[in-house]
């Protein structure tokens, strides 16, 4: 959205919550017309829609957004830095791809981007008040959906094509039964292995 000439960022974090794999970050950057034209395409919160829906929404998103950009932070940064400092990261790395930084960011959720230097607001269900978040978060759910289903090929085990990396029991299962692979997030294990 922009308002008086300011531009105005959306962003929306996606796989906070996972056991495997890194947390993505989406930005978008749309204008009113675009706003209301998405809308009426049907976007909303990328979790209440269907992935062959966020799927048709993707193109649509990319050629109407003034800007966009997807970031992403690691399972070994998660481990080592947390996954708050991990999810700015990947916030940051999103916003860093615009050739300008944005006037506004807003950021869904409660917490602000603490290494972030420009003007910023948080949202909670920020999804449902501006359209840029609702497009970041299904740019992002999308891009880390699709690079899990690849990963998912070579860790069959986890049954990562269907979980998305979350912990479901057929994947907690699998981890009981043999252990983590090297992109599992350690730190997020530890109730459930012991070393």
């Amino acid at each position: 959205m922009s308002t008086n000439n300011s531009i105005i960022a959306g962003i929306d974090e996606v796989g906070k919550g996972c056991l495997f794999g890194p947390v993505f970050a989406g930005a978008v950057i749309l204008n009113r017309s675009n706003e209301l034209n998405l809308l009426s395409k049907g976007l909303k919160d990328s979790k209440k829609l269907t992935s062959l829906k966020r799927q048709s929404l993707v193109p649509l998103i990319k050629k109407q957004s003034i800007a966009w950009a997807i970031g992403q932070a690691s399972a070994r940064e998660i481990d080592t830095e947390g996954i708050r400092v991990a999810t700015e990261k990947a916030m940051i790395r999103a916003l860093q791809k615009f050739i300008s930084p944005p006037d506004l960011i807003v950021v869904d959720g409660v917490l602000p981007i603490r290494l972030w230097q420009g003007e910023q607001k948080t949202q909670i269900k920020g999804e449902s008040y501006f359209p840029s978040i609702a497009a970041a978060s299904v740019l992002a759910k999308h891009a880390r959906d699709e690079l899990i289903k690849r990963l998912a090929q070579q860790y069959s085990f986890y049954d990562l094509e269907n979980n998305k990396g979350y912990g479901t029991e057929i994947h907690r299962n699998a981890l009981i039964e043999k252990g983590p692979s090297k992109l599992h997030r350690k730190s997020f294990l530890s109730k459930l292995i012991k070393d």
